[in-house]
């Protein structure tokens, strides 16, 4: 039976970012197994507050945050950690206009989605991406610099002060502390992205106290491998990669994704080949990289799986706890193995020593012997990489889309009280 499913997310393309991607291909995928679906989606400046993409129509709200001018610097829009009153009107005529069976939710626009579904049934499935819902930051690294062992008022206070400054950290603390019941309230199933997070969302939100009712599925993110793109389309991109082999990173270029510990290794390194870096720019992007080091900016997603056909390995070594990294499956599609960190989520993809490598987050010595014994042992790096193939299949759209329809009917089926389809099947 055929659902209509509303995706709300605080990102969406054509914004760059896995997240974005990863919202766009489910609703897509959706679409296209007989599903209808919409979107809605902060306002972004010059984009249409409507269209229609794919069979997926998509809202951009302006909330009241729309009113304020955005930071210095910043290229986005983002819903603040509250209910915005605008976005919350906005999401109450779009769910009485489009009477959705199943709401899924990414983000902070949580917040506003929980309070527009006040005294409605539909279940609200609340996406684990990152750590919005218990960190100020996001990012669960305490003053950036150390894992951050779980939230605590005072702590999470400090810590968003000295990020934000001290009217925005208390704004941002205070909105995630307080917004916790609602969400608990309003969260009719948990889907988190890996199982580290499941672990993380579960102490943080729930004090390791899930109601036993409440589905709890962890869910890969996927890729679409019949995304693809022409040999024309493809050819400004390619041609600013390196002629010889290459190691590639892709991903956005920021410290928590481990650009200090990775241009630290690099320089270790024993006859480097050339280090691609792929992805966009953020307020803590290096002005300057060394000799050798290629910077490339916003290549589309084809073009993204082209390069890592053509590369040698990847790095993915991020210092903070990963959620999960879609990019990584990704090149194991291709396959190439991956250089990883831990902890957090790429242990679901990454085997140590049978699909890749996996280093302390933050050890540039550990990095640099990982990425010296790949370029040094050829046979370590082929038998890697054709594991790695193997295990990507686990990350298709074939295989993980079914797994939301399962968890939907699952959550439609407890709200109504009925079977809805569903067959039950336990979800882990």
């Amino acid at each position: 039976m055929s659902m209509r499913v509303m995706i709300v997310s605080d990102v969406y393309p054509p914004l760059i970012g896995g997240v974005e991607r990863q919202m766009q291909v489910l609703g897509q995928m959706l679409r296209q197994r007989g599903h209808e679906v919409c979107v809605a989606t902060p306002w972004q400046e010059g984009l249409a507050p409507y269209e229609e993409a794919d069979g997926v129509a998509i809202h951009r709200l302006r909330g009241v945050s729309a009113l304020l001018a955005p930071a210095k610097g910043a290229k986005r829009r983002h819903h603040p950690p509250a209910p915005d009153p605008a976005t919350v009107w906005q999401l109450r005529r779009l769910i009485d206009r489009f009477r959705p069976d199943v709401v899924h939710v990414y983000g902070w626009i949580a917040y506003s989605c929980a309070a527009a579904l006040v005294g409605r049934r539909t279940p609200m499935l609340l996406s684990v991406r990152e750590y919005g819902y218990t960190c100020a930051l996001r990012t669960m690294m305490h003053h950036g610099k150390e894992l951050c062992s779980g939230p605590a008022p005072a702590k999470c206070l400090s810590c968003a002060a000295s990020y934000f400054g001290p009217a925005k950290g208390v704004v941002a603390t205070v909105g995630v502390w307080s917004g916790r019941g609602l969400l608990r309230g309003k969260t009719a199933g948990l889907h988190s992205v890996s199982h580290y997070m499941q672990q993380n969302i579960r102490r943080d939100l729930y004090d390791d106290q899930v109601p036993p009712q409440l589905p709890d599925a962890v869910i890969p993110s996927f890729r679409n491998d019949a995304d693809s793109a022409s040999e024309a389309e493809l050819r400004p991109y390619l041609e600013q990669l390196p002629d010889e082999p290459f190691i590639l990173f892709v991903g956005a270029l920021r410290l928590v994704k481990g650009l200090g510990p990775l241009l630290e290794a690099y320089a270790a390194l024993r006859d480097a080949p050339p280090l691609v870096l792929i992805g966009r720019m953020a307020s803590d992007t290096p002005r300057s990289f060394p000799p050798n080091v290629r910077v490339l900016y916003d290549f589309p997603h084809p073009a993204v799986m082209a390069a890592w056909g053509r590369s040698l390995f990847g790095v993915a070594p991020s210092v903070w706890p990963e959620p999960f990294g879609s990019v990584i499956h990704e090149a194991m599609s291709q396959g190439k193995a991956v250089v990883g960190t831990t902890p957090g989520g790429q242990t679901d993809m990454i085997v140590d020593g049978e699909t890749g490598l996996l280093v302390p987050a933050g050890d540039a010595g550990a990095l640099a012997q990982a990425m010296q014994r790949l370029i040094d042992d050829p046979a370590l790096r082929e038998r890697l990489g054709e594991a790695s193939r193997v295990r990507a299949r686990l990350f298709t759209a074939e295989l993980v889309v079914p797994q939301f329809e399962q968890l939907y009917r699952q959550l439609i089926a407890q709200s109504r009280g009925n079977a809805f389809e569903s067959d039950h099947l336990s979800i882990s």
